[in-house]
């Protein structure tokens, strides 16, 4: 079993409230979940105005695979709207 992990702290532009901030987030994790098949979850300062942490983790049989598709996800998330990736970390797990 092979899972991909990836952490990746956003900021959000112009959010002047947590509505604003959370409108951003919210449909950028449907659009990651719809599109890749990912789980995703907002997993740290989440009262915060502007800064978001999400966390994304994917499960497959292959290690090659799960690297080609989280490094994807990482360049769609860079070239998204309305926020700018501040650090990301990706971590693949294998086990038996």
């Amino acid at each position: 079993m092979i899972i991909g992990v990836l952490q990746v702290e956003l900021v959000v532009d112009g959010a002047m409230s947590l509505k604003d901030k959370r409108r951003v987030v919210k449909s950028l994790k449907d659009k990651l979940h719809n599109e890749h098949q990912v789980s995703v979850a907002e997993i740290d300062l989440q009262d915060s105005v502007t800064t978001a942490v999400l966390g994304i983790a994917m499960v497959s049989n292959d290690v090659q695979y799960t690297q080609g598709a989280m490094d994807k996800l990482i360049e769609k998330i860079k070239k998204g709207r309305g926020y700018f990736v501040q650090d990301f970390d990706l971590q693949i797990l294998t086990g038996q």
